[in-house]
């Protein structure tokens, strides 16, 4: 017992000596505060965060948007407050609106964010506005407050257990971080944001206009698991009245100076960029899972919710006590992606057999896993599991419950893992994502008059006014560019 008592009074004392913060300098105040988060740690956080970032929701490739992103944020990165930083700067392929910052310089933008702005001067306020998260270290000090919220992005909606300890390991074990900042963390990067964007010669004005847009969207906190902005970016009231203010002020320091908007050229580039979920990548009809790309299908039950990741799809029951995870394997045969997930997963398998999934080679296995709680009690999950090949892929089910549940949920993993199909329907293999397009005015007329000429659907006229950021009202003269949505 003396012993036990020593060593854990050692152990203790060591996490103490572990946890003394530095009393660092703040790079933006130049004041002292209390930091648990090295620079080098810092650093090392996002170049661990950013691949998880990655799988999570894929990058977009649009090359004139990521080399305006990179030459804007690498010549805003040298006239900040850490210019010695290495800022990396990504597009990610989501239709949620979002734009956010990871410690160490890491800065993402959605597409959908991407799709809802209407000229340079709004990305450049509102990248200067995610830097002067990075730049106050924001993101670091959330570290020492213990106020991140880690989350598994695509897992949102599981709130099983089980579910979760047995997804794929690279979504089940990230970490990803979406920061609520404190409204004084906001004010000040909104401060930032301003002066970044001035110096840079852009008018921040529109970065608070953009803001209004995004309040007026009255966006959801999450959509399909994934935070927006307005919920990851707490927004005080005078916020719009305060980053005008922020503006004048700024405008003032450089007296004659025609700060720019650059709304033709931020057009030009967001032209035909996927606006939405993109069908490509797996869309859902009448509870069947397509992919079109990878031409195959699937039926699952009926009021369960599916969720699509760039790395594996999540199907989760009503009463979230059993989930289907659908992902593919590294192995080239049904037999060894069974063995290495069995081993990956520390799944015993009960029964297993070699079937055929309509015509595709495949191994149904059911298996266990047993755990030992600290009281002695023992908690079983049981797994159903398809491993189906198609072509050189080898694509696969688990279907996940408790040990106790398991055999009311076995008939929904057996019918989803057993409609698993090659797609051939070429109306749903030719689908196309709906794009941004940029179209002219040709004479004087209304917003909606312009909308009407061109045959935009009636219930899409207050969305596609809001994509604009101007009334159905408003009067656009010959010439003048607006943007709607099409295939």
């Amino acid at each position: 017992m003396k012993t036990g008592k020593a060593l854990f009074t050692i152990s203790f004392v060591l996490i103490l000596i572990f946890l003394i913060p530095s009393c660092a300098v703040n790079p933006v105040s130049g004041k002292r505060q209390i930091m648990f988060v090295s620079e080098e740690q810092e650093i090392a956080m996002g170049t661990q965060y950013h691949p998880s970032v990655i799988s999570t929701f894929g990058v977009y490739e649009n090359d004139p948007l990521q080399k305006f992103l990179e030459e804007k944020g690498t010549q805003m990165g040298q006239l900040s407050h850490r210019p010695n930083l290495r800022y990396h700067f990504t597009i990610l392929d989501s239709p949620v609106v979002n734009a956010f910052a990871v410690p160490g310089g890491y800065l993402y933008f959605t597409r959908g964010i991407l799709a809802q702005m209407n000229s340079e001067a709004e990305l450049i306020g509102v990248l200067g506005h995610e830097m002067g998260h990075v730049t106050a270290r924001h993101t670091a000090q959330q570290q020492t407050n213990q106020q991140i919220g880690q989350i598994v992005l695509a897992g949102g909606m599981i709130a099983s257990k089980e579910i979760y300890e047995l997804a794929d390991v690279a979504m089940a074990g990230m970490q990803l971080l979406f920061l609520s900042f404190s409204r004084e963390h906001e004010r000040e990067s909104d401060r930032l944001g301003v002066e970044y964007a001035t110096k840079m010669g852009y008018d921040a004005n529109k970065m608070a206009d953009f803001f209004g847009v995004l309040d007026k969207m009255s966006m959801a906190s999450s959509e399909g698991g994934v935070p927006t902005f307005m919920s990851t970016h707490p927004d005080p009231k005078d916020r719009f009245t305060t980053v005008h203010s922020l503006t004048d002020t700024w405008q003032a320091k450089y007296p004659g100076e025609k700060f720019s908007v650059n709304a033709d050229h931020y057009l030009d580039m967001i032209d035909g960029i996927v606006y939405g979920e993109d069908p490509r990548q797996g869309f859902v009809e009448n509870n069947t899972f397509y992919h079109p790309d990878l031409r195959f299908q699937f039926k699952f039950p009926d009021k369960w919710v599916l969720v699509n990741t760039p790395t594996q799809v999540q199907i989760i029951s009503p009463d979230q006590k059993a989930g289907i995870i659908f992902t593919l394997s590294e192995e080239s045969t049904p037999a060894a992606a069974s063995q290495k997930a069995l081993s990956d997963l520390r799944l015993t398998a009960l029964d297993s057999k070699t079937v055929s999934v309509n015509g595709n080679e495949a191994v149904e296995v059911v298996s266990q896993q047993v755990n030992q709680a600290q009281d002695g009690s023992q908690t079983v999950t049981k797994v159903m599991s398809y491993f189906i090949k198609k072509g050189e892929k080898v694509y696969i089910f688990h279907g996940i419950s408790n040990g106790t549940t398991f055999d009311n949920y076995l008939p929904a993993f057996e019918s989803t893992g057993r409609d698993f199909k090659v797609l051939t329907d070429q109306n749903k293999i030719n689908i196309k994502p709906e794009r941004i397009r940029v179209k002219t005015a040709p004479k004087s007329a209304s917003l909606q008059e312009l909308f009407a000429a061109l045959n935009v659907p009636k219930d899409q006229y207050k969305e596609f006014a809001l994509l604009n950021n101007k009334e159905l009202s408003t009067r656009l003269e010959k010439g003048d560019r607006f943007k709607i949505v099409s295939k």
